[in-house]
């Protein structure tokens, strides 16, 4: 992923956000956004994480809509309009890219998304360290359904010394570059929620119910090699220091569309699956074919 290889246009309507009061769990509710994630919440201070997201290139039907698989870290409450993250992950938005291509991104916000914040490097808030990797680069090996799967590592702490939280992508923990303590106030000494998962935003802004798939397209019941997964999950809580999840929640908005499963193996720790087509038009191609069926049924038992 070079540095000369995306673009300079973004939108701003991927982060209208608000908080689920009922379940302590940040969603967006711009258009109809939807999450399926595994989360850590008010449990004790939390000082970083990391986790290995797989990447896959799900349908976005319209320009303003998006997909995206992503780790939060945040801090404060929506009531108090301090909301602090850090954000990074994969995310497709043809609006923004001019293209249907996963792209690596990072998002802040220091005042739960008013007035302070924004992706990558548009704005003074995330400093970018590295020569060879840069956020919005395109990401162009992705994941196939019942084949090769293909995977990005990302890493976010806070560093003890300047306050500043370090962004880190794959297994060799490159770093990306850094959001400066200065843009915080609750972040600026720790976050209290870590969230890792997938989120869509579909707007029907052409009226024709356009799909947006998240991760693969398919439920988390599918499993391996057909849904998307996070696995290799690490946080450092209390200690600081990053060490295998032990327990995390998990939480899909409308299981409906977007569904979430935890598992464990092995190789790959405490982990899960995550994703769906969502609110499809297939039910309506279901309904055709049924329609059809009966009809044909029909036109044979009128005839003998």
């Amino acid at each position: 992923m070079r540095q000369d290889s995306f673009p300079k246009c973004y939108c701003f309507t991927c982060h209208n956000i608000k908080n689920d009061t009922t379940n302590n769990v940040i969603y967006i509710v711009n258009g109809q956004n939807q999450y399926a994630v595994g989360y850590i919440q008010n449990r004790g201070p939390i000082y970083g994480t990391r986790a290995t997201l797989n990447v896959w290139e799900p349908l976005v039907e319209a320009a303003d809509d998006f997909s995206l698989s992503q780790v939060w870290l945040a801090s404060g409450s929506f009531a108090n309009g301090d909301v602090n993250t850090v954000e990074a992950g994969w995310q497709i938005c043809p609006e923004r890219y001019h293209d249907h291509q996963p792209r690596f991104f990072t998002f802040w916000t220091g005042d739960a998304y008013n007035n302070t914040g924004c992706y990558s490097t548009h704005c003074g808030g995330f400093v970018q360290t590295s020569s060879t990797i840069a956020p919005e680069a395109a990401i162009t090996r992705t994941s196939a359904f019942g084949g090769p799967q293909f995977a990005i590592t990302i890493q976010i702490w806070k560093d003890q010394s300047s306050g500043n939280w370090w962004l880190g992508l794959g297994r060799n923990m490159e770093l990306v570059g850094y959001w400066p303590a200065a843009l915080f106030t609750g972040l600026a000494d720790h976050a209290d929620t870590v969230e890792w998962g997938g989120e869509v935003l579909s707007q029907n802004s052409t009226g024709t119910n356009t799909i947006v798939q998240m991760g693969s397209g398919e439920f988390a019941e599918k499993g391996f090699g057909k849904a998307a997964y996070i696995c290799d999950i690490l946080v450092a809580e209390n200690n600081q220091t990053l060490v295998p999840v032990e327990d995390f929640d998990v939480r899909a908005r409308f299981p409906k569309y977007y569904s979430v499963k935890r598992s464990q193996t092995k190789e790959c720790g405490k982990h899960f699956y995550f994703g769906g087509p969502g609110p499809t038009r297939s039910g309506a191609v279901r309904g055709t074919l049924s329609c059809s069926l009966l009809l044909l049924y029909l036109a044979f038992y009128l005839c003998v």
